[in-house]
């Protein structure tokens, strides 16, 4: 099967496509790690850090192709503290304070999954060769573990699935992608309900990603068909009077009742990251519709019609409510809004000390118009 070049999307129906921006990324890490959460624009340092956060933090920073020396600093410190998380075992711990002290054991929870995700996008994408070496050395350690998580396996995938398409010989990653879209299991025959689970969580589109990333890399062609057929669905299940209006925090249980807040902005990350995936795969356009709904979703073009992020600091909001956004501008939701801008081609070739180092000429991206 051909696989496309990059699916990137410029304007949507609510305006031209910011510039993703780590400035808020930055005003939230310092030397030891990402703050999880943040009142406003503010770090609360009182809350410490978490693996899963830091680990997100390095798949986005990862993701840049020529990443400013800021962005590469930020690199540099999330794959510190997840090597300082893992244990002689492969797990991970989750939580440290801010004195700098461990509140948890190691587990194999999302973070595991989470940290595996980052290691193995920084073991394929950093442009930086000690940092490949030491990501793929920490994600081989901590990918012999296996979690009873779906979700957890499915973050992991991720990470395999990076690794494999620079690797494709790594057999560790191969095995826990094999076993993540065994875990995730298959669409049902019900097509009201083709999710293979009773009930929509978090991170919903994350699961389809690695089936269909298991189906692509592993050639597995009715894994991948699978896969498809779930991000799909799951796509036209969250989209209503043409914009996304996803699962919100208390998910969807198959047969009850249906809320609307508080939506998360994990959630539209989550899809623009599956239907790009998909988009690569298969080389079909009609991918990039559920891009250009999840960049939308952030500017304004929702439920609530409320612009999800604040274009002073950077910092995404973090949940979106009957009422209006959460100004609070924590790590995940940053993370996602960068996450989902980062599927963007930008317009302005300037670059600020903490922007995106990206290379826009027209040979290394494609324009994709908004037409269709």
């Amino acid at each position: 099967m051909t696989v496309a070049g990059p699916v990137l999307i410029t304007s949507t129906r609510s305006g031209a496509v910011p510039v993703p921006t780590f400035e808020h990324l930055a005003r939230l890490t310092d030397d030891t790690g990402l703050f999880e959460h943040a009142r406003h624009a503010t770090a609360r340092r009182e809350h410490g850090y978490c693996t899963d956060d830091v680990a997100r933090g390095l798949v986005v920073t990862s993701r840049e192709p020529d990443p400013a020396p800021a962005v590469l600093q930020l690199t540099e410190r999330y794959l510190t503290f997840l090597t300082h998380a893992q244990d002689a075992h492969g797990a991970f711990h989750n939580r440290l304070g801010f004195d700098r002290s461990w509140t948890d054991q190691p587990g194999l929870g999302d973070w595991w999954g989470r940290a595996l995700w980052g290691l193995g996008t920084a073991a394929a994408r950093s442009p930086a060769s000690w940092i490949r070496k030491e990501a793929v050395t920490a994600f081989n350690h901590g990918a012999s573990c296996r979690s009873t998580a779906v979700r957890a396996m499915t973050f992991a995938a991720l990470g395999a699935a990076e690794l494999l398409r620079v690797d494709p010989d790594n057999a560790l990653a191969a095995a826990l992608l094999a076993d993540a879209a065994a875990a995730i299991g298959q669409p049902g025959p019900d097509p009201s309900w083709l999710w293979p689970h009773e009930q929509l969580t978090y991170a919903n589109a994350a699961l389809a990603e690695a089936v269909i990333a298991a189906g692509s890399l592993l050639d597995r062609p009715p894994i991948l068909a699978a896969g498809l057929r779930m991000l799909a669905w799951l796509l036209d299940t969250q989209t209503s009077a043409d914009h996304l209006s996803v699962v919100p925090v208390g998910g969807w249980q198959r047969g009850g009742p249906r809320l609307r807040h508080d939506q998360q902005p994990i959630e539209v990350a989550a899809l623009a990251d599956a239907c790009a995936a998909a988009a690569a795969v298969t080389g079909e356009h009609a991918w990039r519709r559920g891009i250009r709904r999840s960049i939308a979703w952030f500017l304004g073009d929702n439920d609530v019609g409320a612009v999800m992020w604040d274009p002073e600091t950077g910092g995404g909001y973090d949940g979106l409510t009957v009422h209006g956004p959460n100004l609070n501008q924590g790590a995940e939701s940053t993370l996602a809004l960068i996450s989902t801008l980062q599927h963007r081609i930008p317009r302005d070739t300037s670059r600020s000390p903490i922007s995106s180092g990206q290379d826009r000429s027209p040979d290394r991206l494609s324009s994709i118009s908004d037409s269709s």
